[in-house]
Protein backbone atom coordinates (compact mmCIF):
# COMPACT_ATOMS: atom_id res chain seq x y z
CA UNK A 1 0.00 0.00 0.00
CA UNK A 2 0.95 3.76 -1.09
CA UNK A 3 2.23 5.65 2.52
CA UNK A 4 0.07 8.36 0.83
CA UNK A 5 -3.12 6.40 1.28
CA UNK A 6 -4.13 7.50 4.68
CA UNK A 7 -3.52 10.99 3.14
CA UNK A 8 -5.86 10.10 0.30
CA UNK A 9 -8.71 8.15 2.21
CA UNK A 10 -8.59 11.83 4.38
CA UNK A 11 -8.98 14.03 1.88
CA UNK A 12 -11.64 11.98 0.00
CA UNK A 13 -13.79 11.92 2.94
CA UNK A 14 -12.66 15.50 3.18
CA UNK A 15 -14.77 16.10 -0.36
CA UNK A 16 -17.23 13.83 0.59
CA UNK A 17 -18.36 15.80 3.52
CA UNK A 18 -17.97 19.02 1.81
CA UNK A 19 -20.09 17.96 -1.36
CA UNK A 20 -22.60 16.43 1.31
CA UNK A 21 -23.12 19.92 3.03
CA UNK A 22 -22.68 22.27 -0.20
CA UNK A 23 -25.34 20.36 -2.25
CA UNK A 24 -28.17 20.62 0.00
CA UNK A 25 -27.57 23.98 1.16
CA UNK A 26 -26.77 25.47 -2.97
CA UNK A 27 -29.99 23.40 -3.85
CA UNK A 28 -31.93 25.13 -0.60
CA UNK A 29 -30.27 28.10 -1.27
CA UNK A 30 -31.47 28.54 -5.13
CA UNK A 31 -35.09 26.94 -4.60
CA UNK A 32 -35.85 29.66 -1.52
CA UNK A 33 -34.20 32.53 -3.36
CA UNK A 34 -35.34 34.67 -5.93
CA UNK A 35 -36.26 33.03 -9.20
CA UNK A 36 -33.71 33.26 -11.91
CA UNK A 37 -34.44 35.51 -14.93
CA UNK A 38 -32.42 33.17 -17.20
CA UNK A 39 -33.90 31.91 -20.90
CA UNK A 40 -32.29 28.65 -21.63
CA UNK A 41 -33.73 28.34 -24.53
CA UNK A 42 -36.18 26.10 -23.84
CA UNK A 43 -39.71 25.66 -21.45
CA UNK A 44 -38.35 24.57 -18.62
CA UNK A 45 -41.90 23.78 -17.22
CA UNK A 46 -41.59 19.95 -18.71
CA UNK A 47 -38.56 19.38 -16.57
CA UNK A 48 -40.44 17.74 -13.66
CA UNK A 49 -41.68 14.51 -16.40
CA UNK A 50 -38.10 14.79 -17.02
CA UNK A 51 -37.11 13.95 -13.11
CA UNK A 52 -39.65 11.44 -12.94
CA UNK A 53 -38.37 9.31 -15.62
CA UNK A 54 -34.25 10.04 -14.03
CA UNK A 55 -35.90 8.74 -10.85
CA UNK A 56 -37.41 5.91 -11.96
CA UNK A 57 -34.57 4.67 -14.21
CA UNK A 58 -32.39 5.04 -10.84
CA UNK A 59 -34.82 3.26 -8.91
CA UNK A 60 -34.28 0.39 -12.06
CA UNK A 61 -30.71 0.21 -12.07
CA UNK A 62 -30.60 -0.03 -8.30
CA UNK A 63 -33.25 -2.91 -8.64
CA UNK A 64 -30.66 -4.46 -11.48
CA UNK A 65 -27.66 -3.61 -9.04
CA UNK A 66 -28.95 -5.13 -6.41
CA UNK A 67 -29.53 -8.12 -8.36
CA UNK A 68 -26.38 -8.16 -10.10
CA UNK A 69 -24.32 -8.30 -7.06
CA UNK A 70 -26.77 -11.06 -5.47
CA UNK A 71 -25.81 -13.52 -8.89
CA UNK A 72 -21.98 -12.33 -8.40
CA UNK A 73 -21.99 -10.26 -11.46
CA UNK A 74 -19.63 -7.51 -9.75
CA UNK A 75 -18.88 -5.69 -13.09
CA UNK A 76 -22.68 -5.16 -14.05
CA UNK A 77 -23.60 -4.02 -10.62
CA UNK A 78 -20.60 -1.76 -10.69
CA UNK A 79 -21.98 -0.05 -13.86
CA UNK A 80 -25.12 -0.08 -12.85
CA UNK A 81 -24.22 1.69 -9.46
CA UNK A 82 -22.34 4.31 -12.06
CA UNK A 83 -25.08 4.82 -14.16
CA UNK A 84 -27.70 5.26 -11.26
CA UNK A 85 -24.85 7.95 -9.54
CA UNK A 86 -24.58 9.46 -13.21
CA UNK A 87 -28.41 9.78 -13.56
CA UNK A 88 -29.03 11.18 -10.34
CA UNK A 89 -26.51 13.74 -11.09
CA UNK A 90 -28.18 14.79 -13.86
CA UNK A 91 -31.57 14.79 -11.58
CA UNK A 92 -29.71 17.34 -9.54
CA UNK A 93 -28.48 19.44 -12.07
CA UNK A 94 -32.19 19.88 -13.66
CA UNK A 95 -33.64 19.66 -10.47
CA UNK A 96 -31.95 23.00 -9.71
CA UNK A 97 -32.42 24.48 -12.99
CA UNK A 98 -36.45 23.71 -12.71
CA UNK A 99 -36.63 25.33 -9.16
CA UNK A 100 -34.49 28.23 -10.62
CA UNK A 101 -36.65 28.87 -12.90
CA UNK A 102 -40.18 28.47 -11.88
CA UNK A 103 -42.66 29.13 -9.26
CA UNK A 104 -43.37 26.22 -6.65
CA UNK A 105 -46.30 24.62 -7.62
CA UNK A 106 -48.45 24.50 -4.79
CA UNK A 107 -50.26 20.72 -4.05
CA UNK A 108 -53.99 20.98 -4.91
CA UNK A 109 -53.80 24.67 -6.72
CA UNK A 110 -56.23 23.93 -9.62
CA UNK A 111 -56.13 27.53 -11.26
CA UNK A 112 -52.58 27.47 -10.92
CA UNK A 113 -52.50 30.57 -9.10
CA UNK A 114 -50.13 30.30 -6.40
CA UNK A 115 -52.48 30.35 -3.73
CA UNK A 116 -54.43 27.59 -2.17
CA UNK A 117 -57.94 28.83 -1.62
CA UNK A 118 -60.36 27.26 0.43
CA UNK A 119 -62.35 25.67 -1.85
CA UNK A 120 -59.11 24.20 -3.14
CA UNK A 121 -58.13 22.79 -0.32
CA UNK A 122 -61.00 21.16 0.77
CA UNK A 123 -61.07 19.72 -2.89
CA UNK A 124 -57.46 18.15 -2.66
CA UNK A 125 -59.06 16.86 1.10
CA UNK A 126 -56.41 14.65 3.03
CA UNK A 127 -54.65 13.35 0.18
CA UNK A 128 -52.81 17.06 0.57
CA UNK A 129 -51.39 15.63 4.24
CA UNK A 130 -49.94 12.29 2.62
CA UNK A 131 -48.28 14.55 0.25
CA UNK A 132 -46.93 16.29 1.95
CA UNK A 133 -45.63 13.49 4.27
CA UNK A 134 -44.37 11.78 1.43
CA UNK A 135 -42.79 14.96 -0.04
CA UNK A 136 -41.56 15.41 3.37
CA UNK A 137 -39.70 12.16 3.70
CA UNK A 138 -38.49 12.37 0.01
CA UNK A 139 -36.48 16.08 0.72
CA UNK A 140 -34.87 15.16 4.08
CA UNK A 141 -33.78 11.75 3.22
CA UNK A 142 -32.43 12.76 -0.24
CA UNK A 143 -29.94 15.04 1.83
CA UNK A 144 -29.21 12.52 4.14
CA UNK A 145 -28.31 9.98 1.11
CA UNK A 146 -25.50 11.88 -0.50
CA UNK A 147 -23.28 10.88 2.02
CA UNK A 148 -24.24 7.51 2.44
CA UNK A 149 -23.95 6.91 -1.63
CA UNK A 150 -20.47 8.71 -1.56
CA UNK A 151 -19.45 7.10 1.65
CA UNK A 152 -20.64 3.46 -0.03
CA UNK A 153 -19.02 4.16 -3.49
CA UNK A 154 -15.87 5.35 -1.33
CA UNK A 155 -15.55 1.75 -0.06
CA UNK A 156 -16.00 -0.16 -2.70
CA UNK A 157 -13.27 1.90 -4.88
CA UNK A 158 -10.82 1.17 -1.88
CA UNK A 159 -11.82 -2.29 -2.11
CA UNK A 160 -12.80 -2.09 1.64
CA UNK A 161 -15.74 -4.65 0.38
CA UNK A 162 -16.81 -6.07 3.71
CA UNK A 163 -17.42 -1.79 4.93
CA UNK A 164 -18.58 -1.23 1.29
CA UNK A 165 -21.06 -4.24 2.11
CA UNK A 166 -22.22 -3.08 5.55
CA UNK A 167 -22.71 0.28 4.65
CA UNK A 168 -24.75 -0.84 1.27
CA UNK A 169 -27.11 -2.14 3.28
CA UNK A 170 -28.31 1.06 4.64
CA UNK A 171 -27.78 3.00 1.64
CA UNK A 172 -29.40 1.08 -0.87
CA UNK A 173 -33.29 1.04 0.54
CA UNK A 174 -32.60 4.73 1.47
CA UNK A 175 -31.76 5.48 -2.07
CA UNK A 176 -34.17 3.26 -3.39
CA UNK A 177 -37.01 4.93 -1.21
CA UNK A 178 -36.10 8.59 -2.44
CA UNK A 179 -35.85 7.28 -6.31
CA UNK A 180 -39.49 5.67 -5.96
CA UNK A 181 -40.70 8.53 -3.99
CA UNK A 182 -39.34 11.29 -6.34
CA UNK A 183 -41.84 9.46 -8.85
CA UNK A 184 -44.60 9.36 -6.81
CA UNK A 185 -44.25 12.84 -5.71
CA UNK A 186 -44.41 13.57 -9.39
CA UNK A 187 -47.66 11.63 -10.38
CA UNK A 188 -49.59 13.25 -7.20
CA UNK A 189 -48.16 17.00 -7.98
CA UNK A 190 -48.42 16.53 -11.90
CA UNK A 191 -52.35 17.77 -12.18
CA UNK A 192 -50.98 21.05 -10.92
CA UNK A 193 -48.60 22.26 -12.91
Amino acid sequence: MNENMPLQHKSYTKAIIIVSIAIPAAVAFLIMGPQAKIDLGFNTRSLPLFHAILNSTTAILLLASLYFIKNKQVTAHRRANWTAVILSSIFLVSYVIYHATNPSTRFGDLNHDGLLSDAEKAQAGPLRYVYYVVLSSHIILSAVIIPFVLFTMQRAYQQKFDKHRRLARITWPLWFYVAVTGVVVYIMISPYY
